[in-house]
């Protein structure tokens, strides 16, 4: 798997009043809720396993839209994984 670096000005960071987690877990909110990333890849993205991530989702009033796409993204994720 390749790997992406961001790097962002820490007067940035600072400027947001948040922790880097606290960041990803945004962006990766924010994706899923414009449809650009599956439930699995934004929990990923968020790096919190993703009961956490749905809880999170619905603590906000964020809908699931889950397809069959997604669900397949998912099954690979955990076969990545070696969960299944």
């Amino acid at each position: 798997m390749k790997t992406v670096r961001l790097e962002l000005p820490e007067e940035l960071l600072q400027a947001t009043r948040m922790t880097l987690e606290e960041l990803r877990l945004e962006l990766a909110i924010h994706l899923f809720e414009q449809g650009r990333l599956s439930l699995g890849k934004a929990a990923e993205l968020a790096n919190v396993p993703v009961w956490q991530f749905q809880q999170t989702l619905a603590g906000r009033g964020i809908p699931m839209h889950y397809d069959v796409r997604e669900y397949e993204e998912d099954l690979e994720t955990l076969r990545k994984l070696g969960r299944l």
